[in-house]
């Protein structure tokens, strides 16, 4: 078999054990030497959607980042971290999320995505142009690190959904604002994405993942797992294999199947470590609106939008009045007078970045009232 995916176990964040569970994790792949030269200018690529502390799940856990920087320089590789969250200042946001002080003790330079390039479409593509990160675009080599949480659009958030942290800065509120209407148009843009920027290497953190109303507003649940690859189709489908989840229909993963991008038939691939079926997680929380009837629900969601796609919640009691969903909203559908405020689901997108960037968890996720009969 072409496709190797890696499953290891690994109890906790105790450097040691991550570190270790992280190479043995690499070696069953070919070794961190199959994939870094030396001297190459490698970037690490976490998961920094917003400035939480680790223990939220939020946000890739600052043990992973640090084996990895450890393990680059190990073969001779020049590493630097680096990100552009949807939710603040890059600094601000790896200081809260305890990555900015494993740069510093490693002595590993933190890297704004500012720059970008504009890269054309081609006939594999969907989308004509895509902005992509400048940093990313010239570094020789991209590991890609992830951490296994749900997601409110495309119901997981995993290795070909990380890249979209390579679109600088207000590019993201555009793309949501021009495909975050339909999450299958959505994931076709991140599959895109995922096509331009082709990470040598994929490491997920799933020692500690999120469940329920993920990215942000979920609920920390424990696996105990490091998962890697070098196609992120079939590590994205392993993951949902292994968190039971239908795999065609985690978006990304269905788009990338039918595009040919990578192998998502578990026949076809090689699980190297721990087994599947004795890792297999039971009763992992999706977020609100998901419903195992997913193609039938699918259908009705056109017909009936309102009633039946989740939406934003405001909980006004959670609320610090500091405006940022305000700010992030892509049709500006969310407005703020004096303390209170008001969203217009007319203009609604359901792309979810007000409940992503929302640091107290007053923008919660809620289900149209005939999804829930339905689901009854």
């Amino acid at each position: 078999m072409g496709v190797k995916i890696s499953i290891v176990s690994c109890p906790d964040y105790s450097y040691e054990k991550v570190l270790s569970s992280i190479r043995t994790s690499i070696d069953f792949l070919g070794g961190p030497h199959r994939f870094i030269g030396f001297r190459d200018r490698v970037l690490i690529k976490p998961n920094l959607l917003s400035g939480r502390p680790p223990e939220k799940a939020i946000t890739t856990h600052p043990t992973v980042v640090k084996a990895i920087v450890q393990l680059v320089r190990e073969v001779g590789g020049i590493p630097f971290i680096g990100d552009s969250p949807g939710g603040g200042d890059l600094y601000n946001v790896a200081e809260k999320a305890g990555i900015k002080e494993v740069a510093d003790e490693m002595n590993c330079p933190l890297v704004k995505f500012t720059e970008f390039y504009e890269v054309k479409g081609s006939k594999e593509r969907t989308f004509k142009k895509l902005e992509v990160a400048k940093e990313a675009m010239d570094a020789d080599v991209v590991i890609n690190v992830p951490k296994v949480k749900t997601h409110g659009l495309t119901l997981l958030t995993l290795g070909i959904k990380n890249m979209f942290g390579c679109v600088p800065g207000i590019r993201k509120t555009q793309w949501h604002l021009k495909a975050g209407t339909n999450p299958e148009y959505f994931a076709e843009m991140l599959v895109d994405l995922y096509r331009i920027i082709r990470p040598k290497l994929t490491i997920v953190d799933g020692i500690v993942a999120m469940e329920g109303n993920g990215p942000n507003m979920g609920k920390p649940r424990h696996l105990g797992l490091i998962f890697s690859g070098t196609d992120c189709v079939a590590l994205d489908a392993v993951i949902a294999e292994v968190l039971s989840i239908p795999i065609r229909e985690v978006p990304t993963t269905k788009i990338g199947m039918e595009k040919g991008l990578g192998i998502g038939d578990l026949k076809k691939i090689e699980i190297l470590g721990e087994k599947i079926e004795d890792v297999r997680i039971k009763g992992f929380k999706m977020p609100k609106g998901f419903s195992p009837d997913y193609f039938f629900v699918k259908v009705l969601q056109s017909v009936f939008r309102q009633s039946m796609t989740p939406r934003p919640l405001w909980i006004q009691e959670k609320c610090s009045s500091c405006g940022l969903c305000v700010e992030i909203c892509p049709p500006k559908a969310i407005q703020k007078e004096e303390e209170n405020l008001t969203i217009d689901y007319k203009k609604c997108i359901r792309c979810f970045c007000c409940s992503e960037i929302c640091l107290e968890e007053a923008m919660s996720i809620g289900e149209g009232f005939l999804l829930k009969m339905i689901k009854r």
